[in-house]
């Protein structure tokens, strides 16, 4: 039938097919930019990880090298760990000793009492006496006796800070060496164990107003222990004889360049106690005249599980002894004329840490308890 007068429009095929590929081509263009995009973001995160790693890698690197630089101390010089931080007036610290017993024998008693005073007086540091680890000190640096005798001990919020520590003889009964190895650090930062290094402290705005703190490892010197019946596993990186040579030397010179005005040398074994172990008759001979001759104020120490203060007329240097990190309470009596003959000014044969206080003239120190009494108080002044 005609259609005359009636217009029908046929669909236009090609502009559908137009209309296709352009959609088609916005959204491989819309993939290529979220693909862009997405190696952009990918670059972003890999630069920011990169950047973390390298950081991150600067800084062990650093720990590493002066991590090295101590091991190497006995050779050279005392090392200085920190070197000169940043000025604190007063200078507070803790030192406790004779402790890692995975928290028996009163070791988290003490330790919450050390958290607590502590957070009063916002301590800078630790100092730790050795006898770290009992009986035997670590098998290695992965001992699982690291965690249970200190991180998981000395826990609370102000104990979070550097441990500076010596080694004692029950240390050498293990692999010494795990404990001045990075690893361990690395599993707690605040760990610090070298042999032998120094640490300094200002206290004021003047040269002289500072403390300098010379770390020594004590107990190649004592004799009983290199018999052939020694259960001892010594790492020596020398000789013995030439390592003592080594060390005193070191710490001589070390003591002589010194222009702090206090001095303060800490070691593991007792120069002077009335306790169980007595005297050290061979830091007595080789090293107390040299702490004498250049004007040491303090030798802290630990070894005998007590808490006592010395000062001998005899020499101008005082003997504090903090070893009641745990196990203690050996029954031991000082002699009745002790304070006559020994001058001993304070002993308590228990449990317990020192806290101290620093000034450019004045040092404070307190013996605590367990139970966070303060049994005894001393004061050193200078001009």
């Amino acid at each position: 039938m005609p259609t005359e007068g009636l217009s029908i429009e046929q669909p236009d095929s090609q502009h559908s097919v137009d209309q296709d590929e352009e959609v088609g081509l916005l959204s491989v263009t819309r993939q290529i930019n979220n693909a862009r995009i997405k190696r952009r973001h990918a670059w972003i995160m890999f630069g920011i990880v990169f950047g973390t790693l390298l950081v991150v890698s600067l800084i062990l690197i650093s720990r590493i090298d002066q991590h090295l630089a101590c091991r190497k101390s006995s050779l050279a010089v005392l090392c200085r760990s920190g070197s000169s931080v940043q000025r604190q007036t007063p200078l507070n610290f803790l030192v406790v000793g004779d402790w890692g017993r995975n928290g028996l024998y009163n070791q988290s008693l003490v330790a919450e009492q050390m958290g607590n005073v502590g957070g009063q007086l916002n301590v800078s540091f630790i100092i730790s006496t050795g006898d770290n680890f009992y009986e035997n000190g670590l098998t290695g640096p992965d001992d699982e006796q690291f965690s249970t005798s200190f991180s998981n001990i000395y826990t609370q919020k102000s104990l979070q800070t550097t441990w500076y520590s010596v080694l004692g003889n029950h240390d050498y009964h293990g692999n010494v060496s795990a404990q001045v190895d990075q690893k361990v650090t690395f599993r707690d930062p605040r760990w610090n164990c070298h042999n032998n290094f120094q640490l300094i402290h200002d206290l004021g705005n003047t040269p002289q107003a500072k403390v300098e703190f010379f770390f020594i490892d004590t107990n190649p010197f004592v004799e009983e222990y290199w018999t052939t019946k020694s259960s001892y596993a010594w790492q020596l990186p020398i000789p013995r004889r030439d390592y003592i040579m080594e060390e005193l030397m070191n710490l001589t010179n070390a003591l002589a360049a010194s222009t702090a005005k206090w001095k303060i040398v800490v070691g593991h074994h007792t120069m002077r106690s009335v306790s169980t172990h007595g005297d050290t008759l061979e830091l007595l001979e080789a090293v107390l005249p040299i702490l004498e001759a250049n004007a040491v104020d303090l030798y802290i120490n630990g070894h005998d599980h007590c808490m006592q203060h010395i000062k001998r007329p005899d020499s101008p240097v005082h003997f504090l002894t903090s070893g009641g990190g745990s196990k203690a309470w050996r029954g031991t009596k000082p002699l009745i004329n002790a304070e006559e003959d020994f001058g001993l000014r304070f002993y308590y044969d228990g449990q317990g840490f020192a806290a101290v206080t620093m000034l450019p003239t004045e040092v404070c120190i307190d013996l605590y308890n367990i139970s966070g009494q303060v049994m005894y108080s001393m004061n050193l002044q200078k001009n």
